[in-house]
């Protein structure tokens, strides 16, 4: 399969790298040092199974890359302005874009670039940094994509996300294709916005924050408060998120904070 990967960073470009090992045709969009050291040496990965080396192509202009057949879409929503054009000239007939994107409005923002029948949305559970230019290092060992139809999903699955779920899986990433994507961004974004809120405000990761009785109750309650937002919205999250969230937050390194 032809794919490229924009936002090649830590997350897209761990994911990126899987693939091409895998012997799918990756195209990095990349730029700066990052992009000059891997096309000098390839993409290094220290992951958590082991250290290995692709030798993907990598470019800065899309334009020269032409239509894949899939993109991920892995850029900070910060940066969208200027991402989000990046996606024209990679967009054939037949292109699916996966955006990997935190947040809830990422597949409506793809959609309105190329069209909704050609999204996908999913969540990204995985903890990595660029060590170096041109080098990836996984300091978790989650590597879970949760991925759907965010446009008028049916009961079951879809062909195309059982497709990619199938290509994924077969590349070594933890693939789980679900009939609607609303709700693992839903319930990614439950977690993620009083995480970003509570650690941001208090210039502190996770650690600190924990330990406290007070803190701990009220980051639960923050987190009920968005899961009501998403039920006003019409999204099946599980009533179990609160234990989820608890439960995920006592596995968190305490050194955990938000990007």
């Amino acid at each position: 399969m032809r794919i490229a990967v924009i936002g090649a960073g830590a997350v897209g470009g761990y994911y990126g790298a899987m693939l091409a090992r895998a012997g799918h045709q990756v195209t990095l969009i990349a730029r700066g040092a990052h992009l000059a050291a891997i096309r000098y040496r390839g993409l290094i990965v220290h992951a958590a199974r082991g250290t290995f080396t692709v030798q993907p192509a990598a470019a800065e202009n899309p334009s020269d890359v032409g239509a894949v057949d899939l993109i991920l879409f892995a850029v900070k929503t910060y940066d969208n302005d200027t991402a989000l054009p990046l996606l024209r000239p990679l967009a054939g007939a037949d292109t699916v874009v996966l955006t990997l994107q935190n947040g809830v409005d990422s597949p409506s923002d793809v959609a309105a670039v190329v069209g909704r029948p050609h999204v996908l949305g999913g969540a990204a559970y995985i903890a990595t940094a660029i060590a170096a230019p041109g080098v990836i290092e996984q300091t978790g060992t989650h590597h879970r994509i949760a991925f759907g139809e965010p446009f008028d999903p049916s009961a079951d699955l879809s062909p195309r996300v059982a497709r990619i779920r199938s290509m994924l899986a077969d590349a070594g990433i933890e693939a789980d294709g679900v009939p609607d994507a609303r709700v693992p961004l839903w319930e990614k974004y439950i977690y993620l916005a009083p995480f970003a809120g509570f650690t941001g405000a208090a210039r502190l990761p996770i650690g600190p924050l924990w330990e406290q009785h007070d803190t701990r109750d009220l980051f639960i309650r923050a987190c009920a408060e968005v899961a009501s937002v998403a039920k006003a919205e019409g999204v099946p999250v599980t009533p179990e998120i609160p234990d989820r969230v608890r439960a995920y937050a006592d596995a968190l390194p305490p050194t955990t904070r938000c990007c």
